[in-house]
């Protein structure tokens, strides 16, 4: 019994969910995370930049990004669009690239955009990860992503 409660534990701990409310109206959510031209305004952790963000938004369409950290090092990303619900709900593939443009281990990240009292309630979750640490690296890494999302729909 103990061993199955510290596999859910560990399962539990390997799902990331982040729940945020943005004072935007649910269509604008949704673009800046479809769009370029929003994306590169507010995509990765605090300090980074998105010089490269390719996108072939449909339905089994692939995306692939760079992001940029502050010490000039370049992290690839890439994706397939597996469900798209305007304004709804988006589903895509995430996996880092190795050097030789290679995905890496491959989660989920399932996206809700929800109508809450003229706002934008979005409900975020990425499974399953490799690790506790995967997991802790990317909730750090979304928070900060989030953040700046909040500050780039002020402005928009």
């Amino acid at each position: 019994m103990a061993a199955r409660n510290n596999a859910a534990t560990e399962s539990d701990e390997r799902v990331l969910v982040i729940t945020r409310i943005f004072d935007a109206p649910r269509h604008l959510v949704f673009k800046a995370w479809t769009e370029p031209k929003h994306l590169v305004h507010w995509w990765g952790p605090k300090d980074f930049t998105l010089p490269t963000c390719t996108m072939d938004f449909r339905l089994g369409g692939a995306y692939r990004f760079c992001l940029r950290s502050p010490e000039g090092t370049d992290h690839w990303l890439q994706g397939v669009y597996r469900e798209i619900m305007e304004p709804e709900r988006l589903v895509i593939t995430y996996a880092w690239e190795d050097a030789a443009g290679n995905p890496g281990h491959e989660t989920l990240v399932t996206v809700t955009f929800a109508e809450h009292a003229g706002k934008t309630k979005l409900t975020m979750q990425q499974a399953v990860f490799e690790s506790v640490t995967t997991y802790q690296d990317h909730e750090s890494g979304w928070t900060t992503c989030l953040d700046r999302l909040t500050t780039y729909l002020a402005k928009a």
